[in-house]
């Protein structure tokens, strides 16, 4: 079984002060900041039994400077994966897959 959410959110926050799960719409949040929300669950199966089921979390490292060192210290968590970047509201958003 994975690991629970709150221990990823500690972790995140150990990279960041400003750390948000699923933040609700209008939420006014400070920068640089990590954004993430659970995007999938991968199950492992032998045989006829299931072993294991894997959180995937999308997390979204957002800030002003784009020469920011926060996306490097994701990317160096385990089984994390680099996915997109894209610019909005005068913000950087580096888009990670996570497994935890």
């Amino acid at each position: 079984m994975g690991r629970s959410r709150l221990e990823l959110h500690a972790q995140l926050t150990d990279i960041t002060p400003k750390v948000y799960y699923q933040p609700p719409n209008g939420l006014r949040m400070e920068y640089p900041c990590i954004v993430y929300n659970k995007s999938d669950v991968l199950t492992l199966h032998a045989g006829n039994d299931k072993y294991r089921n894997t959180t995937r979390y999308t997390v979204t490292v957002i800030d002003r400077d784009p020469d920011s060192s926060i996306p490097e210290s994701v990317l160096d968590l385990p089984l994390c994966s680099y996915d997109r970047r894209f610019a909005a509201d005068n913000l950087n958003h580096d888009v990670f897959t996570l497994y935890f």
